[in-house]
This record gives C-alpha cells, structure tokens and sequence, in this order.
C-alpha cells in the first residue's frame, strides 16, 4: 500500500470535497481517500499494484475537480491588485445596478433616460448590460456548478448557477414581452437578482479565503523555522546558496547567531544550539564533531561546518509538517457526520426547490412567484456553513497544537481529549516553556529588585 497527498483545484465548498472522497474511494486499487476542503488537498491510500499518480489524478478530473500534483507546501492565495480592483469596480456596479432596478421602488430619484415607465428599453437594456458583465465575473461560479451537475456531485455553485440561470432566462423572456408590446411585465425582471446573487458568493469567497488562511498559519509557522538561505563550502570557498540547491554531502556551514538550514552531522567546531523547538529543553545543547543537528536550530555561540544529511521533505521539520497535514486530513466523527449530511444535502435542495416550485402553481400563484421562490431556495440553502464549520475546527486546533510542539496523529484524537481526565508525564525534562527563565529572585541587597536584575543582566554582558 502507498500513500499520496494531492493538491486539489476548483473546491468551493463542502459538498464538492465530500463528493470527490466518495469518487475516489469507489476506484478500484483505492483502500482509503480523505478530502480536506480547507488544506485542499486528498490523501489516498492505494495499491501501486494497481493505480499510480498519474491514474488518480485522471479519477480526480473525472470527479470534476482539477489535480495541482503533489501536495509540497501551504500555499497562501494572496489576492493580487488586479483581483482587488475587480471587485471594486464590481462593487460599484452592484450598487449602479440596484439603484436602477430597484431605486424607484424606494422613492430615490429616478434618472429619466432609465425610467421604466417612460423608457422601458432603455431600462431594460441597461439591466441587461450589467447582468452580462456580472455573469462574465462569476462565469467559473456557473461552470463549476454545471460541471459537478454533469458529474453526479452537485455542490453549492450548483444551486446557485440553477438560481441565476433561471433568474435571467425568465428575464429574458418577460423582456420579449415588453418590446412585444406587454409593458406590464416590465416590473417582472429579475436581473439584478442573479446579478446581485452572483457578486454575494463572490464576497462570501474572497472572506471565506481569508479564514482559510488564517487557519494555515501555525502549520505556515512549523515551515519558517527554517531559514531561507544557507552558506556552503566548494573547494573550500564559501558560496550563499538557497535551501533547494543544498545537496546530500554538501559541507555547510554556521556561524554564531545562524539557524541550521539542514538536518546533518557537525564535522568541524563546537556549539551550543537551541533545539527547544523539537526537544522542549530550555536549555542549549552542546554539540561537537560527530553530533548530529536538526533543521531551525539556532546556533548560539560556535563556528561549525557539518554535512548535510536530510534535506527538503526528508528534515524533521518537513516530517513534522507532513504529520500535522496528514493528521487534518483524517476525519474526526463529528467531521464524517457533517460530511455525510451535507452530501445528502444540495440534492435535497434542488427537490424541495422543484417541489415548491410546482406546489407554488397548483395553488393558483403566478408563474413569476413560483420561479421567485424556486430561485431563493436554491441561492438561500447553504451547505458550507454544516461542512466547512467542523474540518476549520480542526485545522485551527491542530495548527495551534504543533505551534505549541504537541503533535495530534488523528484528528479523533482531539475529539477524545474531552474525556481525558488524568495525564501521565514519564519524561519531566520536556515539560518546560523551551526557554530559560528566572523562577525567584532572593534579595539580600539595599537595591530595588528591578535595580538588582538590570546590574545582573549587565554583569552578564
């Protein structure tokens, strides 16, 4: 049996992670997939026997979703100016489309070009405009939601692309109408609806990705331990070089004041360095030709050159990292009755919504009420909250855990915790804050205690 660990794209919400697992664990040579919608990322346990990467991946584009490789690091989705600037001006049209569609209803000033009454087409046509540049702006909001429809995995972009396309293709035909000569039906468009329904999701994404970060950054913290560059020696010349061009056997060196870049074996010098990160020990450990160092330990006051043995994901770190990721991706209990609800959820909202849709019409309302209704349904069912709420949940108190060097190997694990009432430590030396502390101060002095720790500090010196 192998294990990999695949970076996912195109994952919006809860049901689209739950429904790529249940793709993925009916493959054959599949022993367990676990979809992490907050990491985005899938652990898979196959057969190499059977799959490889390359067949998995190929699973994962027939489920609808995308495969980035490899799962390497936490990658954060900062949002470049271009984007930022999109959804202002995106912003500003919401609020020019509302002010047309819906300005007169709340007594503002009407603009008489855009006047319903009086020049309908051009009311009309301006609705329109907008409506077509909202539905460019969330065209992956509708793409994604047919696609995962096509793919037996309905998710969220699907009741909400059903939604806006109901919306504006009853919109369209009630705009037929008026310039077929019914101006009466000028009051039944519904294209701010989709319009405005679209630009919401957009806004709920762009927070959405803002907590999703928040909740990587311990895990993000683990990775800067390590330092981004590191000196090694070539024909006895010292090169700076960054950790990717670090090889196996390479000399490195480090002086006072550096961090370790690599884990390695010291064959040259002395030092006292500060594994506190790994070990819990206050204090520094001293370490000599034959010693072996770790990977983001700080070197406190020797010159050493060592060898490097263990780099990118082989260092502890790394092997830290992909523990803490592995144990996020496993699923708690309360975590498997969350995703097994919600995978139930988006179809039985698109039934309740073709229900009432017709319930609607067999008790004598008119047709624009029933697709009103239809439509806010759809767009008003939710299923990211019920999924998304528990897996956050536990990334963030995972994340916290191996900030604090308490490494969780199942995420059931935490929800255990709850019950635990006795602890029992069988090693007291790690049970420290990893760094040197006064404990008590025993004044036999004329000076103020303040006084006596800054003449010791400065004795110190």
């Amino acid at each position: 049996m192998k294990k990999i660990i695949l970076s996912i794209d195109g994952m919006t919400c809860s049901a689209c992670s739950n429904g790529l697992e249940k793709y993925l664990n009916k493959q054959n040579g599949v022993y367990n997939a676990s979809v992490n919608l907050v990491m985005a990322n899938a652990t898979v346990d196959y057969d190499e026997n059977i799959l490889n990467q390359e067949k998995i991946e190929e699973f994962v584009k027939q489920a609808g979703f995308k495969s980035l490789g490899e799962f390497k690091e936490i990658k954060f989705e900062e949002k470049s100016k271009k984007e930022k600037i999109k959804f202002i001006v995106f912003t500003i049209l919401a609020i020019v489309l509302m002010y047309i569609s819906m300005g007169h209803m709340i007594n503002l000033p009407t603009i008489p070009f855009l006047d319903p009454h009086t020049n309908s087409t051009n009311y009309m046509i301006s609705l329109l405009i907008l409506t077509i540049c909202f539905m460019w702006y969330g065209f992956d909001i509708l793409k994604n939601g047919y696609k995962n429809l096509i793919h037996k995995t309905p998710n969220m972009d699907t009741l909400v692309g059903i939604g806006v396309i109901t919306s504006f293709l009853y919109s369209l035909y009630n705009m037929y109408l008026v310039l077929a000569g019914d101006h009466t039906q000028v009051m039944n468009l519904y294209f701010e609806s989709a319009s405005i329904v679209i630009y919401f999701i957009k806004l709920g994404r762009y927070i959405d990705g803002l907590s999703k970060d928040k909740t990587k950054e311990a895990i993000q913290k683990l990775v800067k331990i390590t330092p981004n560059t590191a000196v090694i020696k070539v024909n006895g010349v010292e090169k700076q070089v960054t950790l990717d061009e670090i090889h196996k056997g390479d000399i490195v060196v480090s002086k006072a004041g550096e961090k370790i870049a690599v884990d390695g074996e010291i064959i040259t010098g002395k030092a006292h360095l500060d594994e506190s990160f790994i070990t819990g020990e206050s204090k520094p450990a001293s370490k000599e030709v034959g010693s072996k160092v770790i990977a983001g330990s700080l070197n406190y006051d020797g010159y050493i050159e060592y060898k490097a043995e263990k780099i990118g994901r082989e260092s502890t770190v790394s092997e830290i990292v992909r523990l803490v990721v592995e144990a996020s991706n496993t699923k708690a209990p309360i975590a498997k009755i969350a995703d097994k609800v919600s995978g139930y959820f988006v179809p039985a909202v698109i039934a309740i919504a073709i229900v009432t849709f017709f319930a609607y019409l067999v008790i004598g309302k008119d047709i624009g009420t029933a697709i009103t209704t239809f439509v806010t349904v759809l767009v008003v069912a939710c299923p990211c909250s019920l999924g998304l709420a528990t897996p956050l949940a536990i990334v963030v108190s995972e994340g916290k855990c191996a900030s604090n060097g308490i490494l969780i190997k199942k995420s059931e694990i935490l929800e255990n915790a709850q019950k635990v009432n006795t602890i029992v430590f069988d090693k007291t030396g790690t049970l420290t804050y990893g760094k040197l502390k006064i404990a008590e101060v025993i004044n036999y002095s004329s000076l103020e205690q303040n006084s006596l720790l800054q003449l010791a500090r400065k004795h110190r010196k």
